[in-house]
């Protein structure tokens, strides 16, 4: 399968912004390039004193944020959307670099190759702790490991979005909680679920590839008696009522399942969504309130938001 990085050359400030213009745009994964961060990983290393940390600011140029599309018709298009929304950050008073964007062709070889590049174990909670496959990473006796391979789907652990989830996840769930989780991209929020003591997951996405990524992850990580992926749009595919739903999708997405709600979420039960930009948070928090959902918690990480809700005391869902 061919893909297309799209690259764009920007400043640290102005990376959320740039990412949020990936998202939106509908990337299937996405790997940030800052040389502050390389400076910080260096640091850590015994070979520090040989590193010229001015050498590596001045060989590199800026923030390199690189976006992974399928090949497809619609591309171009949303590539000039994409060019147009980063010509647009300076409306934001920020410094938006280069701002060049360009493109390129990999394969699916290319892409694993750059994800093991850059993707490393990363402990997200109290507990959870998502480490590639390919790493090496000793555990404590309290730490819950979930280990990743994301291919070409999205949910890698690294992203605010996920991260808020997952947090969540380590708030609410219970043993033998039912969880549904709308959207699954590699099936980490899943299998957070079922390594937190849920007795049965279901996980759904319209994404085939993400169907693909999910199961082998779950396999991997051994919960496949407690995870089931589901191919399908939303909750059309669920009978089965759940304690927490969970969805890391993007606003207008979630707006549409909220609608759908009361079919698959208990009247005590508890809805976590995330994917949502702060300028779209009225707008979900409204549509909430509408379908008798009350507001429990939310929580920002960078320009992301995660509202927690459940129903109304008062409201007739079961």
């Amino acid at each position: 399968m061919k893909w297309i990085e799209v690259k764009i050359k920007t400043t640290t400030e102005a990376v959320e912004v740039v990412s949020n213009i990936m998202y939106e745009a509908g990337v299937g994964g996405l790997v940030i390039e800052d040389p502050n961060d390389i400076l910080i990983k260096s640091q850590n290393e015994e070979d520090w004193d040989y590193i010229d940390p001015q050498l590596l600011k001045t060989n590199f140029e800026g923030v390199i944020v690189k976006g992974y599309f399928p090949e497809g018709e619609n591309l171009i298009d949303k590539v000039e959307l994409i060019r147009q929304n980063v010509e647009k950050i300076p409306q934001y008073d920020l410094d938006k670099g280069l701002g060049e964007v360009t493109t390129s062709e990999v394969n699916d070889e290319d892409w694993n190759y750059t994800w093991k590049k850059h993707y490393k174990p990363k402990k997200i909670g109290k507990r959870i702790v998502v480490k590639p496959s390919w790493e090496k990473y000793i555990k404590n006796d309290e730490e819950i490991i979930i280990e990743l391979d994301p291919g070409m789907a999205f949910g890698t652990g690294t992203h605010e979005t996920t991260i808020m989830c997952l947090r969540q996840l380590e708030n609410y769930v219970k043993q033998d909680d039912n969880v549904i989780d709308v959207g699954c991209g590699t099936g980490i929020l899943a299998i957070g679920a079922a390594k937190l003591g849920a007795k049965n997951v279901i996980a759904v996405d319209l994404d085939e590839v993400s169907v693909k990524v999910s199961n082998e992850n779950i396999i991997s990580n051994e919960v496949q008696n407690i995870v089931e992926v589901r191919h399908g749009n939303l909750v059309d595919v669920i009978d089965e009522k759940s304690d927490i739903v969970i969805s890391n999708i993007i606003a207008e997405i979630i707006i549409k399942l909220i609608e759908d709600l009361h079919k698959v979420l208990k009247k005590d039960g508890i809805f976590i969504a995330s994917g949502i930009i702060k300028e779209k948070i009225q707008i979900v928090e409204d549509v909430l309130t509408k379908n008798s959902m009350q507001i429990i918690d939310i929580v920002t990480m960078g320009e992301w938001v995660c509202i927690v809700s459940k129903y109304k005391e008062c409201n007739n869902h079961e």
